[in-house]
């Protein structure tokens, strides 16, 4: 062959961060040699892989198409490598999740797994739903665990358990006696939401598709405990997910709302790019995924130990 897996690792890098320097950086290697690698690299082939667009390096056809070839093959020779050495570890493995996913079950997930397999090495990054899509289409992560609909035609996605969200209120507001509200009675409301580009608010949305009138959305926060505290201090009412509101009910610090007219449930999934060699660190982590909520019908009766 006349390249090598340095050449293709070096390459991966470069389109991670769009910069030679930044990948010197990840691969301790310095930026002389990352350049002169990647300009072998090009050489070798008479052809170029990226466009210089001022310091930055964006990938430019050619570039996109080696991508996922270039991310498969990799991955494969650190599975030969491991099993040349006879080692039961798994390589790297980047999960990511949404919100409610990320800061109440994948969490535990990741933590069970490297107890599991002490030599392994998992990143979880937690963002909205909008942002795990665009790095798992950009090869980014290997595996997302998120709560809003996902259609794109690269990524394969799996249901994994439902979710449901649910309107919620402080104790002493005037629904909260009731326990039980008409999408008239919600209209007329303040609320706190999760923003745009997130599961949780694009189920909302999608509930409330058939209503032709205004929601008055006093605030949109990206954290569902900041959502939580808002509503505890009187500023409106709010919409998550159950499983997130699951010990606040129990307490009585929050009270649900049951909304007849609404239908608020979804599903948690896994979405990986089709592309994309499924490694047996992201197979074992979606067993043990699978494992967690083995036996229940909605998150928020999973087993799980306390959540404030």
């Amino acid at each position: 062959m006349r390249y090598t897996l340095r050449q293709l690792e070096i390459f991966l890098a470069v389109a991670r961060h769009e910069s030679v320097s930044r990948a010197a950086d990840e691969l301790s290697l310095s930026q002389s040699a990352t350049s002169t690698a990647l300009g072998e690299l090009e050489r070798q082939f008479d052809t170029q892989l990226f466009d210089r667009i001022g310091k930055a390096l964006r990938l430019n056809e050619l570039g996109q198409v080696l991508l996922p070839h270039a991310v498969q093959l990799t991955e494969h020779a650190r599975e030969i490598e491991s099993i040349l050495g006879r080692r039961t570890d798994f390589g790297p493995l980047h999960i990511g999740a949404t919100l409610t996913v990320g800061n109440y079950l994948a969490t535990l997930i990741a933590a069970d797994f490297l107890r599991r397999h002490p030599t392994a090495q998992v990143r979880l990054s937690v963002h909205n739903s909008a942002t795990i899509i665009h790095q798992l289409l950009h090869y980014e992560m290997d595996l997302g665990l998120i709560e809003g609909s996902c259609r794109h035609p690269d990524l394969l996605v799996e249901p994994w358990v439902e979710d449901e969200l649910v309107v919620f209120c402080a104790p002493a507001h005037p629904l909260a006696k009731r326990q039980q509200a008409t999408m008239d009675e919600l209209a007329g409301q303040e609320w706190i939401l999760r923003e745009s580009g997130s599961g949780t608010r694009e189920t909302f949305d999608q509930a409330l598709r058939h209503f032709t009138g205004e929601l008055k959305v006093r605030l949109e926060l990206e954290h569902t405990e900041a959502i939580k505290r808002a509503v505890e201090s009187g500023l409106g009412i709010g919409c998550i997910s159950r499983l997130a509101l699951r010990e606040a009910f129990r307490r009585g610090s929050l009270v649900p709302i049951e909304t007849p007219e609404l239908d608020l449930r979804r599903q948690f999934q896994f979405v990986t790019h089709k592309r994309k060699y499924v490694t047996a660190g992201m197979r074992e982590f979606i067993t043990l995924c699978r494992q967690m909520t083995a036996g229940v019908s909605r998150s928020d009766q999973i087993d799980l130990p306390f959540i404030p």
